[in-house]
Protein backbone atom coordinates (compact mmCIF):
# COMPACT_ATOMS: atom_id res chain seq x y z
CA UNK A 1 0.00 0.00 0.00
CA UNK A 2 1.31 3.39 -0.80
CA UNK A 3 1.95 5.73 2.15
CA UNK A 4 1.04 8.75 -0.11
CA UNK A 5 -0.62 11.42 2.15
CA UNK A 6 -4.09 11.71 1.28
CA UNK A 7 -6.89 12.75 3.75
CA UNK A 8 -10.47 13.58 2.68
CA UNK A 9 -13.83 14.16 3.92
CA UNK A 10 -16.04 10.80 3.58
CA UNK A 11 -20.10 10.36 4.40
CA UNK A 12 -22.23 7.75 4.84
CA UNK A 13 -26.35 8.81 4.31
CA UNK A 14 -29.00 7.72 6.19
CA UNK A 15 -32.65 7.92 5.19
CA UNK A 16 -35.51 6.13 6.14
CA UNK A 17 -37.11 4.90 2.69
CA UNK A 18 -40.76 4.64 1.37
CA UNK A 19 -42.56 2.83 -2.01
CA UNK A 20 -42.06 6.28 -4.06
CA UNK A 21 -38.88 6.19 -6.16
CA UNK A 22 -39.02 9.97 -6.66
CA UNK A 23 -39.70 11.19 -2.78
CA UNK A 24 -36.90 8.98 -2.03
CA UNK A 25 -34.42 10.31 -4.88
CA UNK A 26 -35.88 13.94 -3.61
CA UNK A 27 -34.20 12.90 0.03
CA UNK A 28 -31.27 11.48 -1.29
CA UNK A 29 -30.47 14.39 -3.43
CA UNK A 30 -31.02 16.83 -0.48
CA UNK A 31 -28.67 14.88 1.92
CA UNK A 32 -26.13 14.71 -0.91
CA UNK A 33 -25.75 17.50 -1.63
CA UNK A 34 -25.44 18.36 2.31
CA UNK A 35 -23.06 16.26 2.59
CA UNK A 36 -20.83 16.85 -0.40
CA UNK A 37 -21.22 20.75 1.26
CA UNK A 38 -19.73 19.63 4.36
CA UNK A 39 -16.77 18.91 2.50
CA UNK A 40 -17.26 14.92 1.42
CA UNK A 41 -15.55 14.05 -1.42
CA UNK A 42 -16.75 10.34 -1.51
CA UNK A 43 -20.57 9.45 -0.63
CA UNK A 44 -22.10 5.94 0.49
CA UNK A 45 -26.20 6.03 0.37
CA UNK A 46 -27.76 2.87 2.23
CA UNK A 47 -29.22 -0.14 0.60
CA UNK A 48 -32.73 0.20 -0.90
CA UNK A 49 -32.75 3.63 -0.87
CA UNK A 50 -35.15 4.10 -4.13
CA UNK A 51 -37.34 2.18 -2.72
CA UNK A 52 -38.25 0.12 0.14
CA UNK A 53 -41.57 -1.15 -1.02
CA UNK A 54 -44.86 -2.41 0.09
CA UNK A 55 -44.13 -5.60 -0.68
CA UNK A 56 -41.32 -7.62 -1.72
CA UNK A 57 -41.98 -7.73 -5.38
CA UNK A 58 -42.52 -3.78 -6.02
CA UNK A 59 -38.68 -3.35 -6.75
CA UNK A 60 -38.80 -5.85 -9.61
CA UNK A 61 -41.72 -3.87 -11.52
CA UNK A 62 -38.54 -1.08 -11.58
CA UNK A 63 -35.82 -2.96 -11.96
CA UNK A 64 -33.52 -1.69 -14.86
CA UNK A 65 -31.28 -2.27 -17.47
CA UNK A 66 -26.94 -2.04 -17.05
CA UNK A 67 -26.51 1.60 -18.03
CA UNK A 68 -30.18 2.58 -18.49
CA UNK A 69 -32.89 3.93 -15.85
CA UNK A 70 -34.20 6.81 -14.10
CA UNK A 71 -32.18 5.72 -10.84
CA UNK A 72 -28.90 5.33 -12.66
CA UNK A 73 -28.97 8.36 -14.22
CA UNK A 74 -29.83 10.29 -11.05
CA UNK A 75 -26.85 9.00 -9.30
CA UNK A 76 -24.75 9.52 -12.15
CA UNK A 77 -26.37 13.02 -11.85
CA UNK A 78 -25.43 13.42 -8.25
CA UNK A 79 -22.37 12.07 -8.49
CA UNK A 80 -21.28 14.82 -11.73
CA UNK A 81 -23.22 17.78 -10.36
CA UNK A 82 -21.32 17.55 -6.57
CA UNK A 83 -17.85 16.74 -8.05
CA UNK A 84 -17.98 13.26 -5.66
CA UNK A 85 -17.25 9.93 -6.08
CA UNK A 86 -20.83 7.83 -4.94
CA UNK A 87 -21.61 4.67 -3.80
CA UNK A 88 -25.16 3.99 -4.96
CA UNK A 89 -26.52 2.10 -1.83
CA UNK A 90 -28.13 -0.72 -3.87
CA UNK A 91 -30.71 -0.54 -7.08
CA UNK A 92 -32.58 -3.20 -8.70
CA UNK A 93 -31.33 -4.06 -12.10
CA UNK A 94 -31.93 -6.78 -14.15
CA UNK A 95 -31.59 -10.68 -13.39
CA UNK A 96 -31.36 -13.57 -15.61
CA UNK A 97 -35.10 -14.59 -13.72
CA UNK A 98 -37.86 -11.69 -15.61
CA UNK A 99 -38.98 -12.48 -11.57
CA UNK A 100 -36.12 -11.34 -9.95
CA UNK A 101 -33.47 -8.17 -9.57
CA UNK A 102 -29.89 -7.87 -8.73
CA UNK A 103 -29.50 -5.63 -5.76
CA UNK A 104 -26.55 -4.15 -7.50
CA UNK A 105 -24.17 -1.19 -5.64
CA UNK A 106 -22.83 0.92 -8.19
CA UNK A 107 -19.31 2.78 -7.78
CA UNK A 108 -19.60 6.26 -9.61
CA UNK A 109 -16.68 8.54 -9.91
CA UNK A 110 -16.81 12.36 -9.68
CA UNK A 111 -17.60 12.91 -13.22
CA UNK A 112 -20.85 10.16 -13.27
CA UNK A 113 -18.82 7.47 -14.71
CA UNK A 114 -19.48 3.91 -13.53
CA UNK A 115 -16.31 2.83 -12.58
CA UNK A 116 -17.68 -0.75 -10.26
CA UNK A 117 -20.54 -2.87 -9.43
CA UNK A 118 -21.33 -5.26 -6.52
CA UNK A 119 -23.92 -7.59 -6.33
CA UNK A 120 -25.17 -8.45 -3.30
CA UNK A 121 -23.84 -11.74 -2.63
CA UNK A 122 -25.26 -13.20 0.58
CA UNK A 123 -29.10 -13.17 0.66
CA UNK A 124 -31.21 -12.65 3.75
CA UNK A 125 -33.56 -15.64 4.34
CA UNK A 126 -33.90 -15.77 7.73
CA UNK A 127 -36.19 -15.90 10.60
CA UNK A 128 -35.21 -13.16 13.25
CA UNK A 129 -34.62 -15.14 16.60
CA UNK A 130 -37.18 -14.51 19.28
CA UNK A 131 -39.60 -13.09 16.88
CA UNK A 132 -42.34 -13.32 14.11
CA UNK A 133 -40.22 -11.16 11.42
CA UNK A 134 -39.25 -13.44 8.55
CA UNK A 135 -37.56 -12.44 5.44
CA UNK A 136 -36.57 -14.52 2.01
CA UNK A 137 -34.83 -12.36 -0.89
CA UNK A 138 -34.20 -15.04 -2.28
CA UNK A 139 -37.66 -14.85 -3.93
CA UNK A 140 -36.96 -11.73 -5.41
CA UNK A 141 -33.04 -11.37 -5.28
CA UNK A 142 -30.69 -13.11 -7.59
CA UNK A 143 -27.16 -13.00 -5.03
CA UNK A 144 -24.46 -11.83 -6.62
CA UNK A 145 -20.70 -13.93 -6.61
CA UNK A 146 -17.90 -11.93 -7.26
CA UNK A 147 -15.76 -9.79 -4.61
CA UNK A 148 -15.67 -6.44 -5.80
CA UNK A 149 -12.33 -3.98 -5.17
CA UNK A 150 -11.86 -1.12 -7.11
CA UNK A 151 -9.44 1.78 -7.45
CA UNK A 152 -10.48 5.09 -6.31
CA UNK A 153 -8.01 8.25 -5.99
CA UNK A 154 -8.28 7.96 -1.84
CA UNK A 155 -7.06 3.61 -2.32
CA UNK A 156 -8.69 0.36 -3.01
CA UNK A 157 -12.27 0.62 -2.14
CA UNK A 158 -14.57 -2.86 -1.41
CA UNK A 159 -17.82 -3.12 -1.64
CA UNK A 160 -20.46 -4.87 0.38
CA UNK A 161 -24.13 -4.92 1.82
CA UNK A 162 -26.02 -5.23 4.61
CA UNK A 163 -26.13 -9.26 5.24
CA UNK A 164 -22.89 -9.56 3.97
CA UNK A 165 -21.51 -8.24 7.13
CA UNK A 166 -21.52 -11.49 8.88
CA UNK A 167 -19.04 -13.14 6.53
CA UNK A 168 -15.78 -12.57 7.23
CA UNK A 169 -14.23 -13.97 4.63
CA UNK A 170 -15.64 -11.74 1.80
CA UNK A 171 -14.16 -9.03 3.68
CA UNK A 172 -10.84 -10.15 4.31
CA UNK A 173 -10.53 -11.63 0.63
CA UNK A 174 -11.12 -7.78 -0.27
CA UNK A 175 -8.28 -6.98 1.70
CA UNK A 176 -6.52 -10.02 0.20
CA UNK A 177 -6.92 -7.81 -2.89
CA UNK A 178 -5.48 -4.91 -1.69
CA UNK A 179 -8.54 -2.92 0.49
CA UNK A 180 -8.29 -0.05 2.47
CA UNK A 181 -11.98 1.72 2.63
CA UNK A 182 -15.11 -0.45 3.00
CA UNK A 183 -18.67 0.40 2.08
CA UNK A 184 -21.34 -1.20 3.49
CA UNK A 185 -24.64 0.21 2.15
CA UNK A 186 -26.89 -1.61 4.50
CA UNK A 187 -30.76 -1.93 6.00
CA UNK A 188 -30.22 -3.88 8.99
CA UNK A 189 -34.01 -4.57 11.31
CA UNK A 190 -34.47 -3.24 14.39
CA UNK A 191 -33.79 -6.35 16.37
CA UNK A 192 -30.60 -7.78 14.37
CA UNK A 193 -29.12 -4.27 14.76
CA UNK A 194 -30.07 -3.54 18.00
CA UNK A 195 -28.11 -6.87 19.05
CA UNK A 196 -25.37 -7.00 16.05
CA UNK A 197 -24.97 -4.14 14.05
CA UNK A 198 -22.34 -2.00 16.28
CA UNK A 199 -19.80 -4.97 16.90
CA UNK A 200 -20.04 -6.78 13.52
CA UNK A 201 -19.21 -3.01 11.99
CA UNK A 202 -16.25 -1.82 14.22
CA UNK A 203 -15.42 -5.69 14.26
CA UNK A 204 -14.86 -5.91 10.03
CA UNK A 205 -12.64 -2.14 10.94
CA UNK A 206 -10.70 -4.64 13.41
CA UNK A 207 -9.77 -7.67 11.94
CA UNK A 208 -8.90 -5.69 8.61
CA UNK A 209 -7.55 -2.34 9.60
CA UNK A 210 -9.17 -0.56 7.43
CA UNK A 211 -11.81 2.54 7.36
CA UNK A 212 -15.57 1.23 7.16
CA UNK A 213 -18.21 3.52 6.31
CA UNK A 214 -21.26 1.77 7.14
CA UNK A 215 -24.80 3.77 5.75
CA UNK A 216 -28.28 2.23 6.63
CA UNK A 217 -31.81 2.70 6.62
CA UNK A 218 -33.12 4.60 9.71
CA UNK A 219 -36.42 4.47 11.41
CA UNK A 220 -39.99 3.36 10.35
CA UNK A 221 -40.66 2.44 6.66
CA UNK A 222 -44.80 2.17 5.37
CA UNK A 223 -44.62 -1.15 5.03
CA UNK A 224 -44.22 -1.49 8.56
CA UNK A 225 -40.92 -2.45 9.27
CA UNK A 226 -38.42 -0.49 11.17
CA UNK A 227 -34.79 -0.16 10.08
CA UNK A 228 -32.02 0.11 13.11
CA UNK A 229 -30.05 3.01 11.77
CA UNK A 230 -26.64 4.16 13.35
CA UNK A 231 -25.02 4.92 10.33
CA UNK A 232 -21.08 5.24 11.30
CA UNK A 233 -17.30 6.06 10.10
CA UNK A 234 -15.43 3.58 11.78
CA UNK A 235 -11.41 3.76 11.55
CA UNK A 236 -8.77 0.80 11.54
CA UNK A 237 -8.01 0.86 15.05
CA UNK A 238 -12.20 0.19 15.91
CA UNK A 239 -13.14 3.86 16.88
CA UNK A 240 -15.96 5.43 15.86
CA UNK A 241 -15.27 8.41 14.06
CA UNK A 242 -19.14 9.52 13.52
CA UNK A 243 -22.55 7.56 13.65
CA UNK A 244 -26.45 8.45 13.56
CA UNK A 245 -28.69 6.99 15.44
CA UNK A 246 -32.22 7.16 13.52
CA UNK A 247 -33.45 9.64 10.94
CA UNK A 248 -32.67 11.18 7.84
CA UNK A 249 -29.26 12.57 7.64
CA UNK A 250 -25.72 11.92 7.32
CA UNK A 251 -22.57 10.90 9.03
CA UNK A 252 -18.99 12.07 8.35
CA UNK A 253 -15.42 12.15 9.30
CA UNK A 254 -11.66 12.44 7.77
CA UNK A 255 -9.82 9.24 6.25
CA UNK A 256 -6.26 9.39 6.33
CA UNK A 257 -4.86 7.17 4.26
CA UNK A 258 -1.02 7.48 5.67
CA UNK A 259 -3.16 6.52 9.33
CA UNK A 260 -4.27 2.82 7.58
CA UNK A 261 -0.19 2.50 6.68
CA UNK A 262 0.88 3.46 10.17
CA UNK A 263 -1.22 1.66 11.75
CA UNK A 264 -0.84 -1.89 9.70
CA UNK A 265 2.86 -1.42 10.04
CA UNK A 266 2.85 -0.85 13.91
CA UNK A 267 0.35 -3.70 14.32
CA UNK A 268 1.10 -5.85 11.87
CA UNK A 269 -1.84 -8.32 12.39
CA UNK A 270 -2.40 -9.15 8.62
CA UNK A 271 1.29 -9.87 8.21
CA UNK A 272 0.37 -12.61 11.22
CA UNK A 273 -1.87 -15.17 9.64
CA UNK A 274 -0.86 -18.52 9.58
CA UNK A 275 -2.91 -19.80 6.94
CA UNK A 276 -1.51 -23.24 6.73
CA UNK A 277 -1.79 -24.64 9.84
CA UNK A 278 -2.70 -28.55 10.32
CA UNK A 279 -6.54 -29.45 10.97
CA UNK A 280 -5.97 -32.16 14.00
CA UNK A 281 -9.33 -34.08 14.77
Amino acid sequence: MSEKNIKIKIAGIQMASGPQVSANMIEAERLINLAADAGAELIVLPENFAIMGMKEQDKVAIREKPGDGPIQHFLAEQASKNKVWLVGGTIPMEAADPHKVRAACLLLDDGGRQVARYDKAHLFDVQIYQSEERYKESETIEAGDQVVVADTPFGRLGLAVCYDLRFPELFRNMVNHGAELIAIPSAFTAKTGKAHWEVLVRARAIENLCYVIAAGQGGYHLNGRESYGDSMIVDPWGQILDRLASGSGFVIADYDRQQIAKVRRSFPVLEHRKLNCNIVS
